[in-house]
C-alpha cells in the first residue's frame, strides 16, 4: 500500500514536470511519464534541446504549479474525440490507436494541462510536497533505435522533505562510489569509442577478474561442478532448435562461415547442451553438474550501455546440472546453499524473488506448475524469504532471481536459477533409467556472479574501490623515507612477493607524507614504511588504510599476521 501511495505521488510529479516543460517549450511533443523505481521520467521530443542547466527553470515552473493548487480531474471519451484532442501530439495518437476496441481512453487534466493516463494521481496539485530533478538522458521511443531519439528528464518524490534529502545523499554517496569513475581512477578498466559496450580490462582489473574465477572455481570443485567451455561461433540452426532465434534474435550478432549461417552464442546453454549429448548417461552418473565462464554477446541499446552493467559482451558464470526428475528437490536446495555462501564471503545480504510462467513461454502448462512448485518448495525447506514475480519467468521455464543489497543499500540482481523441462525435450535429451529404457532429463540453469563484469562494477560501488585485502589488486605498499633506506626497503619488497603478496614499491624522490597521501587515494590497503630506524632494527612500520598506524613489527611476524586475510577466502561448506 505504501508502494502504491509513493507510485501516486511520482506519477503525479511527472505530471506536473510535463505541465512546466510544455510552459516552457510550447511546441513539445508528449511522449510518455511513467513512476519507477527510485522515482519517475518523462520523455520529450522538441527541437529545443533541455540541458542539465535547464532543470532549475523547469523545477522552479513546477513550483508555481503547485502553489497554483490545480485540481487534477480524471475524464473519458470515446475513440475519435480523445484523437481530436490529441491531434497535435503524434505519440499519444500512438498509443490510442494501440488500444484495443472497447477499452476505456482515461484522460487527466490540471489547469490547461491535459495527459492521456490511466493515472492514478494526487487530487490537487498542491499536494506534491518534495520532489527533485535529477538529469536529463536521450532514450529512443519505445526504446527501439529505428525510432526517433527523444529527450528523458528523470526526477523523483517523496511524501515529505525528509525522504527527499536522505535520497539525495543516497544518490551523491553513489556518486562517489561510480565504479565507472572509480575504475578509471584505480586503472582497472576502460571503454573506447572503437568498441562502444566491449570493456578493455587493465592490468588491476585483470587480478581482480582473476581472483573471482579462481574463487568461483575452488568453490564449484568443492560443490561437485566439472567445468567445461564452449565456443563463442555455433551454427544459425542450434539457435533455431533451442528456440533463441523465436525469441531472441533481435539481440543475437550473426556471421557467415564456409557460406553458412552462425551466430556469436548471447547464452551459453545450447553450448552446453552439446557438451552432455557427447554420450548417453545412465541413471547412475546424474546429476551431471557442469560449470562454464561463458563469453556471451547481445546486442544492447547504445543508450542502454553503462560502464560495466549494461555491455554488449560479457562473461556469465553459468552452470548447466542435468537431473532426475526426483534429484530436483536436493538440487535447487544445493545451488541454493552455493549462492548463500558465495555471496556472504562478500557481505552481501540479497533478496529472492520467484519468477512464474510468461505470457510467451515453450511447453505445457501442467510441465511449468510441476516446476514452479519444485522451486517454491526448495525455497519453503530453506527457510527462505521470497517473493512472487507472477509472469516474469524465463521463456523456457520458471526461475528464482536473487537480488543483492550492496553497502548503501541499493538492490541488483544477479545470481539466478532457471528449472527446465523444455530444452530436454527440444534436444531429445535422455539418459537410461533404472528400467533400462530412455528418459529425459531435467535442467537447471543457474548463474552466481550473472555477469562477471556487471559483477566486478558493483563491487566497486560496494566496496567504493576499497577491495578486502585478498581482492586488492596491490595488497602492500612499500615506502620508503629516504634513499638510504632503498636496499632494506628492496629486501622487504623481494620477501613479500615470495610469500605471494601483491607488493609494489614506492621510490619516487618524494616527501614520506605525499607518498603516504597517494597510496591513500588509491585505496591501498597497507603501507610499509621504512626508515633509518627501520632499517637498523630489520622491522617494517605497518600502516592500515583505515586503523592508521599499527606501529613496526619484523616482516615475519606481519606477514603472518595477514596471511590468511590475504589468501584466496574459503567459503562454510
Amino acid at each position: 500500500m505504501e508502494h502504491d501511495k509513493l507510485a501516486t505521488i511520482r506519477h503525479t510529479a511527472s505530471h506536473i514536470m510535463a505541465q512546466a516543460v510544455t510552459r516552457l517549450y510550447p511546441s513539445v511533443k508528449l511522449a510518455i511519464g511513467p513512476a519507477i523505481d527510485n522515482g519517475f521520467y518523462y520523455d520529450f521530443d522538441t527541437d529545443t534541446p533541455i540541458t542539465q542547466e535547464a532543470l532549475s527553470a523547469i523545477e522552479a515552473e513546477m513550483k508555481k504549479i503547485i502553489k497554483e493548487n490545480l485540481q487534477i480531474r480524471r475524464f473519458e471519451l470515446p475513440r475519435e474525440e480523445a484523437k481530436a484532442l490529441m491531434k497535435d501530439q503524434p505519440y499519444k495518437l500512438e498509443l490510442i490507436d494501440e488500444l484495443p476496441e472497447g477499452e476505456v481512453i482515461s484522460f487527466y487534466k490540471q489547469g490547461e494541462f491535459v495527459d492521456l493516463c490511466a493515472g492514478p494521481h494526487l487530487r490537487y496539485t498542491s499536494q506534491l510536497k518534495a520532489y527533485k530533478l535529477i538529469n536529463v538522458t536521450g532514450a529512443y521511443w519505445r526504446g527501439d533505435e529505428k525510432n526517433k531519439m527523444l529527450q528523458r528528464v528523470y526526477g523523483t518524490a517523496f511524501e515529505n522533505k525528509d525522504s527527499l534529502n536522505a535520497y539525495m545523499e543516497a544518490l551523491e554517496e553513489a556518486k562517489k562510489r561510480d565504479h565507472r569513475k572509480l575504475g578509471k581512477e584505480l586503472d582497472l578498466f576502460m571503454m573506447v569509442d572503437e568498441g562502444p559496450g566491449f570493456p578493455f580490462f587493465l592490468p588491476k582489473g585483470m587480478i581482480i577478474r582473476n581472483l573471482l574465477e579462481a574463487f568461483w572455481r575452488q568453490e564449484h570443485e568443492k560443490a561437485g561442478y566439472e567445468e567445461i567451455k564452449t565456443p563463442i561461433i555455433l551454427n544459425e540452426a542450434l539457435w533455431h532448435q533451442s528456440g533463441h532465434w523465436d525469441h531472441y534474435q533481435d539481440n543475437m550478432y550473426f556471421t557467415t562461415i564456409d557460406e553458412g549461417n552462425y551466430a556469436v552464442k548471447p547464452m551459453n546453454c545450447p553450448g552446453g547442451i552439446l557438451a552432455y549429448k557427447r554420450r548417453m548417461w545412465s541413471y547412475r552418473d546424474l546429476p551431471i553438474r557442469m560449470a562454464e565462464m561463458g563469453l556471451v554477446h547481445r546486442h544492447e541499446l547504445s543508450g542502454t550501455l553503462h560502464g560495466l552493467m549494461r555491455v554488449r559482451c560479457f562473461t556469465q558464470d553459468d552452470a548447466h546440472i542435468y537431473m532426475l526428475p526426483e534429484q530436483i528437490h536436493d538440487e535447487v536446495l544445493n545451488v541454493i546453499r552455493l549462492i548463500d555462501r558465495i555471496y556472504k564471503v562478500f557481505g552481501f545480504a540479497y533478496r529472492v524473488e520467484l519468477s512464474t510462467r510468461p505470457e510467451n513461454f515453450m511447453g505445457e502448462v501442467e510441465q511449468w506448475d510441476v516446476a514452479t512448485e519444485a522451486l517454491r518448495s526448495a525455497l519453503e525447506s530453506y527457510g527462505c524469504e521470497y517473493k512472487v514475480n507472477e509472469g516474469d519467468g524465463a521463456f523456457y521455464g520458471p526461475k528464482i532471481d536473487f537480488h543483492l543489497v550492496d553497502s548503501i543499500g541499493r538492490s541488483w540482481q544477479c545470481g539466478t536459477l532457471q528449472l527446465d523441462f523444455q530444452m530436454p525435450e527440444r534436444f531429445e535429451l535422455e539418459y537410461v533409467g533404472v528400467d533400462g529404457e530412455r528418459h529425459r532429463p531435467v535442467m537447471i540453469h543457474r548463474a552466481i556472479y550473472g555477469s562477471l563484469e556487471r559483477f566486478i562494477g558493483i563491487l566497486i560501488e560496494h566496496y567504493a574501490g576499497a577491495f578486502p585485502l585478498w581482492l586488492a589488486p596491490e595488497q602492500v605498499r612499500v615506502l620508503p623515507i629516504t634513499d638510504r633506506c632503498h636496499d632494506y626497503a628492496m629486501e622487504v619488497l623481494e620477501e613479500l612477493r615470495k610469500k605471494g603478496i601483491r607488493a609494489e614499491m614506492d621510490t619516487r624522490n618524494e616527501k614520506i607524507g605525499y607518498k603516504i597521501r597517494e597510496a591513500q587515494m588509491q585505496k591501498l590497503p597497507l603501507m610499509l614504511l621504512i626508515g633509518d630506524k627501520e632499517v637498523e632494527a630489520k622491522t617494517v612500520s605497518v600502516r592500515d588504510r583505515v586503523k592508521g598506524d599499527l606501529g613496526a613489527m619484523s616482516l615475519s611476524d606481519f606477514c603472518a599476521s595477514i596471511e590468511k586475510e590475504a589468501s584466496l577466502p574459503l567459503s562454510d561448506a
